[in-house]
């Protein structure tokens, strides 16, 4: 179903800005990384996005190529970011169908709540291979083809956990912290090359599959955790892409090495708030009584996949 291009894009950007340019994407038929795609391919780009789930990553491929008349969008499903081999496949195939790769996003993660009791080494290994490794791997696998681009750009998509702490968040904090630092590698090597490499950092941001996790989706949880944000409320998916579309435009061109809180100053009052609980339950009560809320997606009555 087509999303009404207000939901992703503001109206300051001028059409065209990405034309004939090609967008790859993992992570690309999720609810934040397919909106990032959405604004570009609106606004000129073709774009190859990945992912685990192939009829899921096709189906959102269709429907992101509704952003603009003529879009090539491509969907490549069974696309497995912990190995490379995977990712260099679907880096040529978007080379040879597009003609190129001058912007990545490598947007594959994990996440869901859990006490560093909770979760076993294997889940933890699971969450570090898909975020840390699925990030490095990507950027092995586009390099050679950005260097070819006369405008090569690279974002990967984080988190803000590992700023200050958080708990039911070890998993997340100590992967997301990897990435920002791989990241900050790339700019050093790359940037002489005339790559550039940020990082964009998403504070909460609604009706997302990583807010339906980490979040009650009950409506008071919500206004009472909207209240905790400076800014006075949850982040939309148009944030996010707007970000994107400016660190990919001209107008971003020499911002390289940078992380980017798109989050309305949420991290800076992240002591007050924690992750999986409901407001008002204070801490360490919540750890030591296991409060984890009963309104999350994938809570505590469901055994994580990992």
């Amino acid at each position: 179903m087509s999303v009404p291009e207000s939901t992703y894009l503001s109206a300051v950007w001028r059409d065209n800005i990405f034309k004939d340019k090609v967008i790859f994407v993992t992570g690309g038929a999720g609810t934040i990384c397919s909106m990032q795609t959405r604004a570009m391919v609106r606004l000129g780009a073709n774009a190859c996005i990945l992912g685990r789930n192939a009829s899921k990553t096709e189906a959102a491929a269709k429907d992101i190529a509704t952003a603009r008349p003529g879009a090539k969008v491509i969907g490549i499903g069974e696309c497995d970011v912990r190995k490379v081999e995977s990712l260099e496949a679907a880096a040529a195939r978007c080379v040879k169908e597009l003609g190129g790769i001058d912007f990545v996003i490598a947007g594959a993660a994990g996440n869901f709540v859990a006490s560093i009791d909770g979760i076993s080494s294997n889940a933890f290994k699971t969450v570090m291979d898909i975020d840390v490794l699925g990030t490095y791997n990507t950027i092995k696998a586009t390099i050679p083809h950005l260097l070819r681009s006369s405008t090569p750009r690279i974002i990967a998509v984080s988190a803000t956990f590992h700023y200050t702490g958080m708990p039911f968040q070890a998993h997340v904090a100590a992967a997301k912290a990897s990435v920002d630092s791989l990241i900050a590698s790339v700019a050093l090597e790359y940037g002489p090359r005339g790559i550039s490499a940020n990082v964009i950092a998403p504070g909460p941001i609604a009706e997302t599959e990583g807010m339906a996790r980490l979040a009650s989706s009950k409506p008071e949880q919500i206004a009472a955790f909207a209240k905790t944000i400076p800014s006075g409320r949850y982040g939309t998916v148009k944030d996010i892409a707007d970000a994107t579309v400016f660190l990919f435009s001209d107008a971003g061109s020499y911002i390289n090495g940078q992380i980017i809180p798109v989050d309305g100053a949420s991290w800076r009052r992240q002591g007050a708030y924690t992750v999986g609980v409901d407001a008002g339950v204070p801490y360490p009560d919540f750890l030591l009584n296991n409060q984890i809320s009963e309104g999350l997606k994938g809570g505590k009555k469901d055994k994580s996949k990992l």
